[in-house]
């Protein structure tokens, strides 16, 4: 018993292993007769259809080794707008496909039909295909299936009949189609392909309102396209919907256009999968190319961000010796014969990061890549998609601004920037909105929260959604005298804290608030800061709490081996505890967890918070000391405010 169950446990496993073992990309030739593959069989058929009011045809084929004793599975595969019945097979060659891919055993025997997806009594592609009445017809196509095609298939041809042995895929037009059709009728297919998809496809929270179910009920959910394909934006926007929801699927990207050539392939990947149990986990690895970077610069193809989120970096340097990729890890690149170096990366996290090439030793910013001041230098910067980042994408909403202001400091008596966000409506308005200033982490400057940080958006929309309140949001430059880098707190003094003091209470609050509709009260000004800013905040926020309502400490603490920082903050802090909490409307302290390089610090600062009764909120949120963690502490924070 023990040696039968052991048997079929590695049958199964075997089964699946082959079952995801495909390659990436339809082998040159493979859409031609090969010697020894045995050929299926396609035939025309004709059909009543009560939807439409007249007999339609459809093209079926039939495996070799067709047998009316036995049950099949079936593949629904649709054509394009300019296309009918007859297109795959005058374009894609599908049965020559099909019939290659069984001669090396590597699809299940199915039974495919090639309907006319233009459901009409004058069905051809003649006259104007893009007529209202013909682009109509297409979404009636769907009652033709379900109600009228399907049934006289199954009726006609010994074909399984259960979802999970039913498929639909289609190119162009028919991939819209197929998606339509597909996802919103999950109880009659398991097995989802669109090809090339086109505008027909509907959005993404139409075609998949409910993402648990689906992840249920769907076997395989195929999305594959051309890297110039015009069309492109609509395969992306649906696997960006997947993705933020966690729907397993296969986002397949490849170079190519709008044509067969892609078609083809899409038809060669999409059918080794049917039929067969599914690795989700290997799905993510089945494309050919990545994603633009939405960090690149217009039209740049490279960096591109695989499904499993790592990077493909290309660069042309003929003349360079080395060339490396510096994304906190260091990747060395290869050079090909036109000398453009190139390399894949590992698995790299969630959200906004810096990089930079290293060419021949010297750090310079990749041409390809839109600039951040970030590090203490100008740097590339990436952005990997993030699921949960739905709070900072752009929305349809009422959108504030960025202002850029120069202003002449009465603290310093220089010119200074300071960027504003200033919230929907606010020109309109004759109502005077409250403050938070916002300050950067070393190496860093103004500029930061607005680009790296997303402010703008996360405000836009978290206003839109009544969750926080209208404000202005001022993003100072907290470099005064020489820029600090990271980890150079450690050992200062706080002489700097005491001119950034200054500068705040003299120079930016004074022009903020005869430049601007504010208010200028304490109960409607809040600070917070992120790492150094976050040091910031402490000094000047905790000595000023006559000025200030809410606090926010970012990925920051006092600096546990520096007493010149920490111990008249304390000594301070014991002295004025009464006054702190009763004036401290939020007092919010967060870590980016464990990881977090300010961690432990901020861990010590709170125990002694602890001991001298003073009040805080404390929050953590996993992903270390990066953008990422401080754009969800603005999401949270500002909910907090003025209210």
């Amino acid at each position: 018993m023990m040696r039968i169950i052991f048997c079929l446990l590695l049958t199964a496993m075997t089964i699946i292993a082959s079952a995801q073992n495909v390659p990436l990309e339809m082998p040159t030739g493979f859409d031609s007769a090969r010697p020894g593959s045995v050929a299926g069989k396609i035939d025309t058929v004709q059909y009543q259809s009560k939807t439409v009011g007249n007999a339609r045809k459809a093209l079926v084929y039939t495996p070799p080794g067709y047998n009316k004793k036995k049950k099949y599975p079936v593949l629904y595969l649709l054509h394009g707008i300019g296309g009918d019945e007859k297109e795959w097979l005058k374009g894609g060659n599908p049965q020559l496909i099909l019939d290659n891919l069984y001669a090396e055993k590597k699809i299940e025997p199915m039974i495919v039909v090639m309907p006319n997806g233009r459901a009409m009594k004058d069905d051809q592609a003649t006259g104007n295909i893009m007529a209202p009445d013909k682009v109509a017809a297409f979404a009636t196509f769907e009652k033709d299936l379900l109600t009228d095609l399907i049934p006289f298939i199954e009726k006609k041809y010994p074909v399984l009949s259960d979802r999970e042995h039913r498929a639909i895929a289609g190119l162009s037009m028919g991939g819209g189609q197929s998606l339509n059709f597909g996802l919103g009728n999950l109880d009659q297919f398991a097995w989802v392909g669109g090809f090339s998809s086109a505008p027909n496809t509907k959005k993404p929270e139409e075609l998949m309102p409910n993402p648990e179910e689906a992840k249920k009920k769907l076997k395989l959910l195929w999305i594959s396209c051309g890297d110039n394909d015009r069309l492109i934006t609509f395969s992306k926007r649906t696997h960006d919907y997947l993705f933020e929801h966690q729907v397993p699927h296969v986002y397949y990207i490849e170079p190519g256009v709008h044509d067969f050539k892609v078609w083809k392939n899409g038809l060669y990947m999409f059918s080794q999968f049917l039929f067969k149990p599914v690795d989700v986990a290997s799905l993510p690895k089945y494309t050919i190319l990545g994603t633009p970077a939405a960090t690149n610069i217009r039209s740049a193809k490279y960096p591109q961000i695989l499904p499993d989120n790592r990077v493909i970096f290309k660069v042309k340097a003929p003349q360079a010796q080395k060339v490396q990729v510096d994304l906190g890890k260091k990747y060395d690149m290869v050079k090909d014969t036109a000398g453009v170096w190139s390399a894949t990366t590992d698995s790299i996290g969630k959200g906004f990061h810096y990089y930079s090439l290293l060419i021949d030793g010297v750090a310079l910013a990749d041409p390809a890549s839109e600039t951040f001041y970030g590090m203490g230098r100008m740097a590339s910067g990436i952005e990997i998609p993030y699921r949960d980042g739905a709070y900072y994408a752009m929305r349809e909403v009422p959108h504030g601004e960025i202002r850029i202001k120069s202003y002449l400091s009465k603290a310093s008596n220089t010119w200074r920037e300071m960027y504003v966000y200033t919230p929907p409506g606010y020109d309109q308005s004759t109502e005077k909105y409250p403050v938070l200033y916002l300050l950067h982490g070393g190496g860093e400057d103004q500029r930061g929260w607005s680009t790296q940080g997303k402010t703008n958006l996360i405000l836009d929309n978290l206003i839109a959604e009544g969750k926080a309140k209208p404000m202005l949001i001022v993003m100072l430059d907290g470099n005064l005298g020489s820029p600090m880098g990271p980890g150079s707190m450690a050992t200062a003094g706080d002489s700097f804290l005491k001119i950034f003091e200054s500068e705040l209470k003299l120079g930016a609050i004074p022009f903020v608030e005869s430049s601007f509709r504010v208010q200028a009260d304490a109960a409607h000004r809040a600070l917070a800061g992120l790492s150094m800013g976050g040091i910031q905040t402490l000094y000047a926020g905790v000595k000023n709490t006559d000025l200030f309502s809410s606090l926010g400490v970012f990925s920051s603490g006092w600096f546990a081996n520096n007493a010149a920082l920490s111990g008249t903050h304390y000594e301070f802090a014991k002295a004025n505890a009464t006054t702190i909490n009763s004036n401290l409307k939020n007092f919010w302290i967060s870590m980016g967890g464990e990881e977090d390089i300010a961690y432990k610090n901020c861990k010590i600062m709170l125990s002694k918070y602890d001991e001298l009764g003073i009040k805080y909120k404390y929050s953590e949120y996993p992903g270390g000391h990066t953008w990422p963690v401080w754009r969800h502490d603005l999401f949270s924070f500002s909910q907090l405010l003025f209210k």
